[in-house]
């Protein structure tokens, strides 16, 4: 697992299973947050980072959404730190295996129940603030996808709300992907935040991704057509 920090607050731990797959260390005042958790044989590098990075006890597990690629180390890490584990409240019974995902044909109980516990929303249901990163609802790669934003840093963590590839910004996996249109609407918040940099699960880096919003709507638009 490689190790690399990728803003003042946030290092990006990376593994390889045919594909990238990334998870975040965000540290804060308090200590650390981790944002999603990736693949069970991740769990003791995961752990082992944060114990060297010597920034504090960690304070809480957020997680982008609940497939079985982001919550892998869920499991161990809950084993040895009692920490609370959050996602929207509308992922919840889709990762524990009471509804099925869309366009899966059986139930995943990819975390166990009673663990996993919703995100704060305000009166207007707008996402609360959590440590440093504030949660925004971006349905579409899965029911209850969100991103996380760091202002300070003006990074967003997007888990599968896009996929990259030498820089630029690419759809999620169709494959996995349970309402494509419903995906590309929610890349707006891209052009709402303006972050300096976008970081995804599957890919590298995109700096300024708000300047290729445009034309990846266009295109993915004109992919999927009007049906």
């Amino acid at each position: 697992m490689q190790a690399k920090k990728i803003s003042a607050h946030i290092w990006n731990l990376k593994t390889w299973m045919i594909i990238p797959i990334h998870v975040w260390v965000v540290v804060d005042k308090e200590g650390i947050t981790l944002v999603d958790a990736g693949m069970p044989m991740m769990t003791k590098g995961i752990m082992n980072f944060m114990e060297q990075l010597n920034a504090g006890p960690i304070q809480r597990i957020l997680l982008t959404h609940g497939h079985s690629d982001h919550v892998g180390a869920v499991k161990g890490i809950l084993k040895k730190y009692e920490v609370p584990v959050y996602a929207h409240q509308i992922e919840i019974p889709y990762m524990e295996g009471q509804v099925v995902y869309p366009n899966r044909k059986k139930l995943e109980n990819n975390i166990p129940k009673t663990v996993t516990t919703p995100l704060l929303e305000d009166d207007l249901k707008n996402l609360k603030k959590i440590g440093e990163l504030t949660p925004y609802f971006t349905p579409g790669h899965s029911p209850g996808h969100v991103v996380y934003y760091h202002e300070q840093d003006q990074v967003l963590l997007a888990g599968d709300l896009f996929t990259s590839k030498k820089g630029k910004l690419k759809q999620p996996m169709s494959a996995f992907t349970a309402d494509m249109r419903q995906a590309v609407a929610s890349a707006s918040i891209i052009g709402q935040l303006k972050p300096k940099q976008l970081e995804v699960c599957h890919g590298n880096t995109v700096f300024q991704p708000s300047d290729q919003l445009e034309e990846y709507i266009k295109t993915k638009e004109r992919k999927l057509g009007g049906h």
